[in-house]
């Protein structure tokens, strides 16, 4: 039996994905062989690349003046390839809105001079800052626009007039973009796009030069570009998942229509969580994230029975962050909305059974 499975990645994928791989994995394409074996530079492969390429170029609306690249290392890998790849004056300005941002920010710092613009950690990443003083000489600013671990993501783009990098990891294909708005985006695979073994990065062709002296040369995202993604064995197999995803939410109609059901699950969840006296959300409304709802009960007792007997009960990984504690329910464009009533289902009545 399958569980709803709440994690924050590597997270749950869409059944019909899931099943397409299944039947094609020990021979796909009547090529004889899994994609798990076969050569990158086969003709095979060759189009689950391009498919999966024009696929992100289309449901995220990417212009010709965008590079598309698939990348190995994880997203934590652009930490260090964004100043690598970036500075030229030495200097970048950050938005540290939680871990994964704090974690860019002390990777970058060795680079140049890298500047912490605003941070929320004064209230334990509960908001996004809004005050902002963003220099104008920089040569870029980097945001994370949606935080796992706390639970906020930026409904507004801060404006700047140098390019902004965006790290989209937990929210890519999550909402409608313009990819205008930014110089870079880079996302790692495991949360709405594929397996984790995969970093998606979009960036402005403009943006793609030799970089840093020192920047190795397979972190150059010239060096990728002009590869096409090649230049070393790519991670194939997650890229065929990402392919198989992306042609589910083509199918079933897009960006657009995924931010649609998103909006109408965490609305759901958040509704309950604030009609109720048992369960507390502590990120500021405005901010709050479609993908990641952090909450807790009255103590920490009661967190662990909670996440137990949940457990029990089919719904797993609710387990918080250890920075953060409590529960935490992702529920990322693969958690069906059925997954999302079964869990208030049972909040509603671990309620009952354990009122103080």
């Amino acid at each position: 039996m399958r569980v709803y499975n709440f994690a924050a990645g590597p997270s749950m994928l869409p059944l019909e994905v899931l099943e397409s791989a299944q039947r094609d994995f020990l021979n796909y394409n009547n090529s004889g062989m899994s994609v798990t074996e076969m050569s990158h530079r086969s003709s095979y492969y060759d189009d689950i690349h391009k498919e999966c390429i024009s696929l992100i170029r289309e449901l995220l609306n990417v212009g010709d003046n965008y590079d598309v690249l698939l990348l190995q290392g994880g997203a934590s890998s652009q930490f260090e390839a964004t100043p690598l790849n970036l500075l030229k004056k030495g200097r970048a300005d950050y938005i540290v809105t939680g871990n994964f941002s704090n974690k860019a920010y002390t990777a970058a710092i060795k680079y140049g001079d890298i500047r912490l613009v605003a941070s929320s950690k004064d209230a334990n990443y509960t908001y996004i800052p809004k005050d902002l003083d963003i220099r104008s000489d920089i040569d870029y600013l980097h945001i994370c626009h949606n935080n796992t671990i706390f639970g906020t993501r930026f409904t507004e783009i801060p404006k700047c007039s140098a390019p902004i990098v965006c790290d989209m990891s937990s929210s890519i294909l999550s909402q409608e973009i313009n990819v205008n708005d930014f110089g870079v985006i880079y996302a790692g695979a495991q949360k709405n796009l594929a397996p984790a073994g995969m970093t998606l990065v979009i960036v402005r062709r403009d943006l793609i030069t030799d970089g840093l002296a020192i920047c190795p040369t397979i972190m150059k995202w010239k060096t990728q570009s002009e590869a096409e993604s090649l230049y070393n064995t790519p991670p194939a197999f997650t890229i065929y998942m990402a392919m198989l995803n992306l042609r589910h939410i083509k199918k079933n109609g897009g960006v657009k229509a995924v931010q649609v059901y998103n909006e109408e699950k965490a609305g759901l969840l958040y509704a309950f969580i604030d009609n109720s006296t048992f369960y507390t959300n502590k990120v500021v409304k405005e901010d709050r994230s479609m993908m990641n709802v952090p909450f807790v009960t009255p103590n920490g007792e009661l967190d662990k029975k909670f996440v137990s007997e949940a457990a029990t009960a089919g719904l797993v990984s609710l387990k918080g962050h250890r920075l953060a504690g409590g529960m935490r329910a992702s529920i990322y464009n693969a958690m069906p909305r059925e997954g999302v009533v079964k869990l208030i289902n049972f909040m509603t009545e671990f309620e009952k059974n354990n009122k103080l």
